[in-house]
């Protein structure tokens, strides 16, 4: 077996890393004395390279087969995990997989096998279904956010891959959480476990506060790549003023980021719309000034990005709020200019989190939501807009999302590729006897 040629510093200098952190070193020294690891670390500590560097050895260079096959739960991922192995600079192979992602193009980079393969599970058993991978060589298996993958129901598809693989010696397994429950069929016998979760006193919540720190004055620019770089998950943006919450809004749609925005200037209807789109997933952004801070309950947010600084403790708190609720994990970035300093009230310590100059745009999100003029006030309830929708508007059970019933007017959730067509067949059709305007949700 002939190993790579390649030290850990070259990798960091190629990677602009000054050093490992003590969760990357730790997961190091575990993986070269067990075969099975599992590694706790939050969203944005570093594990793409804690698991990437353990792998290296374990690859042979004159082996023209892949030899790794790293599971993730989401595309992103997927594309992150791949940007960061040709930027450590091995000269090896790596090639990635996922939903909407030409399938002709990845079973073209799979005719001469890469070293490593990336991908999702859907995609991944697809390949192996239709005899695209070398899958009798690939001895170390990876699943990266395995924790995502158990929310996303993908347990069977990872079953069937895990089944398909005769060879696999060495296993790693990273989550963000440690509720998630490992099932028997990884085979992780004798796993080393490294903690690497936040441990301060509000464990339970999980949060996580990290540092983004922007060269320009003017942190708009900044704000893009860092909502690229963390994918298409739940996000709030915190602004101090209404201005800065429009400007903000207004810049990231022109480049692509579809998001909403809520402030105390809107009317009610457009303060309703804007959180039924964030809650229902038609957008996984929301801009928006401290009114968000109390009282929401928006669950499953992922992050908190302060892009304005909190005046207080209190509003700060209030703020983090929104996300790592009940036993959910989060984590909230404070985005700071180069001459920004921060308060008091915040640990001077936290981590940075260091964003890349390119990533690819977040994935659009698959809802729309439905606009319908009636509501209680109507006597129109959820069991009414179901059916119409259904019967008139030929849609499956899950092809309709959330749906919330204000006193004059409703909001549903439609699956994005289904919009056009309900709306031509439902264009003459009436609920509850009753013509109403049902148009796309402004």
């Amino acid at each position: 077996m002939q190993h790579l040629n390649i030290s850990t510093a070259s990798i960091l200098a190629n990677l602009k890393i000054d050093a490992l952190n003590p969760m990357q070193e730790a997961s190091l020294i575990a993986n070269t004395q067990y075969d099975n690891v599992i590694l706790l670390s939050a969203t944005g500590s570093g594990k793409t390279l804690a698991f990437m560097l353990p792998v290296l050895p374990l690859l042979d260079v004159t082996n023209k087969n892949t030899q790794a096959l790293i599971i993730v739960p989401a595309r992103e991922l997927a594309q992150q995990i791949e940007d960061v192995f040709k930027q450590m600079g091995t000269g090896l192979k790596i090639t990635s997989c996922y939903g909407g992602h030409k399938r002709e193009t990845e079973e073209n980079n799979l005719i001469e096998p890469p070293a490593i393969i990336v991908g999702t599970p859907g995609r991944l058993a697809d390949h192996i279904r239709r005899g695209n991978i070398t899958i009798d060589t690939i001895t170390t298996l990876v699943l990266d956010e395995f924790d995502k993958s158990l929310e996303l129901g993908f347990q069977d598809e990872v079953s069937f891959i895990i089944s398909s693989l005769p060879s696999v010696e060495k296993r790693i397994l990273t989550s963000a959480t440690e509720a998630v429950e490992i099932p028997d069929f990884l085979g992780l016998t004798n796993a080393e476990r490294l903690n690497y979760l936040p441990t301060e006193k509000d464990t339970a919540n999980k949060l996580l506060i990290q540092k983004v720190v922007s060269a320009d004055k003017d942190k708009i620019e900044t704000l893009f790549k860092l909502i690229c770089h963390l994918g298409n998950r739940s996000t709030i943006v915190f602004c101090n003023h209404r201005e800065s919450v429009n400007r903000t809004s207004d810049f990231l749609a022109k480049q692509g980021i579809s998001n909403e925005f809520y402030h105390g200037a809107l009317e009610q209807q457009e303060r309703d719309s804007a959180l039924c789109k964030f809650r229902n997933g038609s957008t996984n952004v929301l801009v928006t000034t401290d009114l968000a801070a109390r009282g929401l309950d928006i669950p499953n947010i992922r992050y908190i990005i302060h892009y304005h600084l909190p005046a207080t403790e209190d509003v700060f708190v209030h703020r983090n709020g929104r996300t790592a609720r009940m036993e959910a994990s989060g984590t909230a970035i404070l985005l700071l200019s180069s001459s920004e300093i921060l308060p008091e009230f915040i640990d001077q310590g936290i981590e940075e989190l260091m964003v890349p100059e390119n990533s690819p745009l977040p994935e659009k999100p698959k809802w729309t939501t439905l606009f319908i003029a009636a509501g209680k006030k109507d006597k129109v309830n959820k069991i009414d807009i179901v059916g119409f929708l259904s019967n008139k508007g030929q849609l499956k059970k899950e092809d309709i999302g959330l749906i919330e019933v204000k006193d004059f007017f409703s909001f549903v959730a439609v699956r994005k590729n289904k919009v056009g067509e309900v709306l031509s067949l439902i264009r003459d059709e009436r609920i509850k006897n009753k013509k109403v305007k049902i148009e796309v949700a402004k």
